[in-house]
């Protein structure tokens, strides 16, 4: 699985350096020089990072053979992706990476089955858990402890503690 770590948001000056929205936690370790990303549309990469840096609380990645304006400005809107195989799970047992909780089923306290999580949306807040239900339309469960206390994710399952209502909402 493809897991999207950043999008080309526009080139930067006249050397073909390229303004990245950051797309993950560990900025450090997906943009380095002579890490390889690859793109979608796959047609655009992969592309060789030759140069990160940080700019007024943006990031600036040049990538190797990327050398003018006009080659960086076809790369606009691209998104920067990683293998979901070559990410390492969390040191902590309370923290997620959202291809671990996709497709997995979500059951509340007695056993019954929800759905599937579709996706995770991230919040200002706090992050949704988006359930895809049979013949409803999906259900957002906020991804807090006192609503979703247990995620087993060898098991494939998220129990949830919801308040009466929220699934019709």
């Amino acid at each position: 699985m493809q897991l999207v770590v950043g999008r080309v948001v526009r080139p930067h000056g006249v050397r073909g350096d390229l303004i990245c929205e950051v797309r993950t936690d560990e900025p450090e370790e997906r943009f380095f020089a002579g890490s390889v990303l690859d793109t979608d549309p796959a047609t655009h990469g992969p592309l060789t990072v030759e140069h990160a840096r940080w700019y007024q609380g943006r990031l600036l990645l040049t990538f190797e053979g990327v050398a003018d304006r006009n080659v960086a400005e076809d790369l606009r809107g691209v998104l920067l992706c990683v293998d979901s195989g070559d990410v390492e799970s969390p040191d902590d047992p309370e923290d997620f990476r959202d291809h671990d909780l996709v497709g997995m089923s979500v059951v509340d306290e007695t056993g019954a089955v929800i759905g599937t999580v579709d996706r995770v949306d991230h919040a200002p807040a706090h992050d949704m858990l988006v359930v895809r239900r049979d013949g409803a339309t999906p259900a957002l469960i906020p991804f807090v402890h006192a609503m979703v206390p247990t995620v087993d994710v060898e098991a494939g399952r998220i129990e949830v503690s919801l308040p009466d209502g929220l699934l019709d909402l």
